[in-house]
């Protein structure tokens, strides 16, 4: 067994135990705090929405163990999460993206779901899992202290990124201050987007410029009233919309008949 191994199952007997003494109700102090820090959290790929993902987590540390990169650790006390449950942190060791994953594999309670790795298709059914899929979190670049964005050349987070051309992108511009030189200017789809922490990871300046976050955290939402008439599925949730406005209205008239018989009773 390598040194790697030892000391990530040194670490996860530590965190385990301190998860059962928090569950054992001994270390209260902060643990308010912790949960409103894990917002910011990133989990394993596969993870559920955050509270589903908390009330599943059995605190066991198989996906940390499962992990061959010793991306994931379990939180400690201190570490600003809910203690045992396990997270990663791209500057220090990104998600490497293990086609098997196994680390959803791992997990015996489904915290860690496939389902949550597997595209949807027209029909609704969902597509092989696949994990480039994973919305582990999402990249957000920080324009002002990234120096592609002053003219320096650099494409390091781009380089890295396992969906290079599809999740980063480089955009030419021409450099009017200087008027010789051209802008090469990383770009996130975030709908492509896996959060896998790479280009964190890589990033050259002090404080990384390009940081991934809980794509809850990070990304705005327009509202379902919004419809996007060229993506695919969305001629269905317009019938679903327009189905259930239908049954809305249907309700409202079978109340005010069943309260106009009420009247006529009286």
């Amino acid at each position: 067994m390598s040194k790697s191994t030892n000391r990530r199952d040194a670490l996860v007997k530590m965190a385990q135990g301190f998860g059962m003494l928090s569950m054992g109700g001994i270390a209260l102090g902060g643990a308010a705090k912790q949960n409103m820090r894990s917002e910011l959290t990133l989990r394993p790929p596969g993870a559920l929405d955050q509270k589903m993902f908390l009330k599943a987590c059995l605190k066991c540390g198989n996906c940390v163990t499962a992990c061959p990169y010793d991306t994931l650790v379990l939180a400690k006390p201190g570490d600003g999460k809910p203690v045992g449950t396990p997270y990663f942190q791209p500057r220090k060791i990104p998600c490497y993206m293990c086609p098997d994953m196994p680390c959803i594999e791992a997990c015996p309670s489904g915290a860690l779901d496939f389902d949550k790795v597997s595209a949807k298709m027209k029909d609704g059914t969902a597509t092989k899992p696949n994990i480039n899929q994973s919305k582990m979190g999402v990249a957000i670049i920080d324009q002002k202290s990234c120096v592609a964005f002053w003219g320096i050349q650099c494409d390091a987070c781009y380089r890295v990124c396992p969906l290079i051309d599809q999740a980063i992108t480089l955009e030419y511009a021409h450099n009017e201050r200087t008027g010789k030189h051209a802008f090469l200017r990383p770009l996130v789809d975030t709908d492509v987007c896996t959060g896998c922490g790479k280009c964190e990871h890589a990033c050259i300046t002090e404080l990384a410029s390009i940081m991934v976050l809980p794509r809850e955290k990070a990304l705005g939402k327009a509202g379902d009233f919004y419809l996007k008439g060229w993506k695919d599925l969305e001629d269905v949730r317009l019938q679903d919309i327009d189905a259930q406005k239908s049954k809305k209205d249907k309700s409202k008239v079978q109340d005010y008949l069943d309260n106009w018989e009420d009247l006529i009773d009286e």
